[in-house]
């Protein structure tokens, strides 16, 4: 079992940044894959980024690219997403995900085990 915790989100002015933290419990963390995907209001879950077990593999979608980067911790179990640059588009709610076990990076909601709460991500124009 794994449990994730998301924090950072909150309300930003279009050029601002926001740093998101994913908390995970659990003894298999270093060994698993992670990513974030986000929702907005009537639109699917998509993409953001991933990173591999040991962070040596990122991938991110193109709409984030050279804004966003995603980095872990794996002696404090965090994951983190730092947003500059942002965009209202970029508004919505953001997920962290685990790929348990798993050390490769995926892209698809469905390669993906376990989901936290979601963290809240509003930028005003």
């Amino acid at each position: 079992q794994v449990q994730l915790v998301e924090s950072g989100g909150g309300l930003v002015q279009a050029g601002g940044s926001l740093r998101l933290s994913c908390a995970a419990s659990g003894r298999t963390f270093s060994s698993s894959a992670m990513g974030w995907f986000r929702q907005a209001p009537g639109e699917e879950r998509e993409f953001v980024a991933a990173i591999s077990w040991n962070g040596g593999r990122l991938d991110y979608a193109d709409s984030v690219k050279g804004r966003f980067t995603i980095s872990r911790h794996n002696a404090k179990n965090t994951v983190y997403l730092q947003m500059n640059s942002l965009k209202p588009e970029d508004t919505a709610v953001y997920y962290c995900a685990a790929r348990l076990g798993r050390p490769l990076i995926a892209t698809m909601t469905s390669g993906y085990d376990y989901w936290g709460q979601g963290t809240q991500v509003t930028v005003s124009s």
